[in-house]
């Protein structure tokens, strides 16, 4: 049984951790991840669930005290957005180093300076290399969906990874959408009972975590921590076929639109990808063969899967919502452009910088790039490779 709600994705995050009921959940609020934990608060304050919620002094206490409860061996879960996200930097690392499935849903949004509280994604780019799993959201349906599955994701035995499961801010996490609830049971039923590994309360059997480990076997630790992540996707594209029995919903490592027959393609994360589809749609009608990637799992990168996705086309914009400064382009154009690097015969790549600090992607911006693909497409040449688009000259 489904439910078919008008929420926000806020609401609908706040919803799936109700259902999903972690033992433990440490938070810190900011904008705009606030909401979601004021409203998982209220179920924890109304007694809906039986999660001990620890409000700390920061991000960095929160995602600390995450790291101390799942070793624990508890289900544990989080939140944060842009500077939040950035004072956790130090225990991201430990999280995943220490193998801790700890779930936490991203709220995208700019870093500072300047102060800005509004949609970018600077601030998960900047910790996409830090060994959580992410998964990314293009409208609160999927973010439900997503957290859902992060959870079996990220508990899988043959991983155990931390996952984030990232958000577009305001455009997602405050918008008001028709989205389907599943059922509390059916939710229940397919996360699990938690199963902990070498869990710290389990006295009978000692442990330690976090051991100092220098030159003789950290190179092996980090070498058996890459060896893991191979085991990602498969576990994903499991969770997502089980996911879509009790659901009617399909999910992949990312989505193609219009993809196969296209000769220009469209590469883009989130939100904006509804306004795109939007575009291509009214260039299809116009006889134009034009198609979109849009990437799920972020991290690890499915790079073979992109690539074999991609290379018959003859030329791909890759729209990044966020700069990697001194890195020359965009951080998903570096891994679209990884993923195509080996292949003789490839398309050729551009990539536009668009929407920071919550600037609006319009359906011009689309038609904007789909006409500069054209060219590039009849004529073979690239005028500019990068370029920010939507700027106020």
């Amino acid at each position: 049984m489904t439910k078919v709600v008008a929420v926000t994705g806020n609401e609908a995050v706040a919803n799936a951790f109700r259902q999903i009921e972690p033992d433990v959940c440490a938070a810190y609020p900011i904008t705009p991840q606030t909401e979601l934990m004021q409203r998982f608060a209220a179920f924890v304050s109304d007694g809906k669930v039986k999660t001990e919620l620890i409000l700390v002094e920061s991000e960095h206490s929160a995602l600390s005290a995450c790291v101390g409860a799942a070793a624990a061996g508890g289900r544990v879960a989080t939140a944060t957005s842009s500077q939040g996200l950035a004072l956790m930097w130090e225990i991201l690392f430990i999280a995943s180093g220490l193998r801790l499935p700890i779930v936490m849903p991203v709220v995208n949004r700019a870093l500072s300076a300047p102060i800005n509280i509004h949609c970018d994604h600077s601030d998960a780019m900047g910790a996409r290399d830090s060994g959580w799993i992410q998964l990314w959201s293009e409208n609160a349906q999927e973010a439900y969906d997503n957290t859902i599955q992060a959870f079996r994701i990220a508990e899988d035995m043959d991983i155990r990874l931390p996952v984030m499961v990232c958000y577009d801010g305001f455009i997602i996490s405050h918008s008001i959408e028709r989205i389907e609830y599943l059922d509390d049971e059916t939710v229940k039923k397919f996360v699990g009972e938690y199963k902990p590994l070498y869990p710290l309360l389990d006295i009978d059997n000692p442990k330690s975590y976090g051991p100092l480990i220098l030159t003789d076997l950290y190179h092996e630790v980090r070498k058996a921590h890459s060896e893991v992540y191979k085991n990602v996707p498969k576990v994903v594209l499991k969770v997502a076929k089980e996911f879509e029995k009790i659901s009617g919903r399909k999910y992949g490592l990312f989505e193609t639109y219009r993809l196969d027959d296209a000769e220009i393609g469209i590469v883009i994360l989130n939100s904006a990808a509804g306004t795109t589809k939007d575009v291509i749609d009214e260039y299809r009608d116009r006889g134009i063969k034009v198609g979109l990637l849009k990437p799920r799992l972020f991290r690890p990168f499915p790079y073979e899967e992109v690539g074999k996705a991609l290379k018959h086309l003859k030329a791909v914009c890759v729209l990044d919502r966020a700069d990697a400064f001194g890195g020359s382009f965009g951080p998903l154009y570096l891994d679209i452009a990884a993923s195509l690097c080996n292949y003789s015969e490839k398309p050729l790549l551009i990539n536009r910088i668009y929407g920071l600090g919550g600037r609006d992607y319009m359906p011009e911006h689309a038609s904007e790039v789909i006409e500069e693909l054209k060219k590039i497409a009849k004529t073979g040449k690239i005028k500019i490779l990068k370029e920010y688009i939507g700027v106020r000259e």
